[in-house]
């Protein structure tokens, strides 16, 4: 009988930590905000996404994201709740302008190469989000920083090489050849996370990159991932490489330890 009363009293206290536990998991939710918010700049209107823990009090550092070519999809919200978690307030930002998304590569490369062709015209719609972000009064304008992923990581490069009003900027997977680095303008310490087998980014694009960056004593950091390829960070890379004969992939590994160089990086860079 003791047995039999002990055993009733361990399924108890089980399913009370159990409740325990799933009403924190709810309560942490629930601390989350989320917002769509539009703003317009030379005409043009763009959809951002902003996110951060309401529970976290007073002001708190800034990430904006920008996304890949493919444009506002669900991929950067994503990584902007991720950002949220960590205690940041974060916005995925729309470049293209009325949450325009991509259906395939030829669609992609139209919407992506004026910003290719026009560096200024990235630097001009990030700033349209820095400023709207700063609107925010759990934003820290002194603390902002930039991620990007593929084209978002050429803008945000291209951007903080433009003198924009940022910390730092991480670019994952993104292109390098851009706009030459300038001592004058760049003041945001930089770190590439860069795929040791991505076949659209060239061995010389790399050199150059470093080069001009060592050129002028810029604060940079270059992590490279063996095995990743292009997109390594986007889970769905994989299918979509297939589905378009391109040659990326989703590599988990290379995709928490970029993660992770990030974390360090916007930690030292916020002190």
């Amino acid at each position: 009988m003791n047995a039999k009363i002990n055993a009733y009293r361990f399924i108890a206290l089980l399913m009370i930590v159990s409740m325990g536990t799933i009403t924190n998991a709810k309560n942490s939710a629930s601390t989350m905000k989320e917002e769509n918010v539009t703003y317009t700049i030379d005409g043009v209107t763009l959809n951002g996404f902003v996110t951060y823990d309401q529970s976290v009090k007073g002001k708190r550092p800034a990430v904006l994201v920008v996304h890949e070519w493919w444009g506002m999809t669900d991929y950067p919200k994503m990584r902007a709740r991720e950002l949220a978690k960590l205690g940041y307030i974060a916005m995925a930002v729309d470049m293209y302008g009325d949450g325009k998304v991509a259906a395939n590569p030829k669609e992609a490369q139209d919407l992506a190469t004026p910003f290719y062709q026009d560096p200024q015209l990235g630097k001009k719609r990030l700033d349209a989000a820095i400023t709207k972000l700063k609107t925010y009064v759990q934003t820290d304008a002194g603390n902002i920083a930039a991620i990007g992923y593929c084209f978002g990581g050429s803008v945000v490069l291209n951007s903080a090489k433009l003198g924009a009003d940022l910390k730092g900027v991480v670019s994952f997977h993104g292109g390098l050849a851009g706009v030459p680095a300038n001592k004058e303008l760049l003041k945001a310490k930089i770190l590439v996370c860069h795929g040791a087998a991505d076949k659209f980014v060239s061995q010389k694009d790399v050199d150059q990159f470093k080069h001009q960056l060592d050129s002028i004593g810029a604060n940079y950091a270059f992590k490279v991932y063996a095995n990743a390829t292009h997109a390594f960070t986007n889970p769905d890379a994989t299918k979509i490489g297939k589905e378009f004969n391109m040659p990326i992939e989703y590599n988990a590994e290379a995709d928490k330890n970029s993660w992770n160089d990030m974390k360090l990086f916007l930690g030292k860079l916020f002190k």
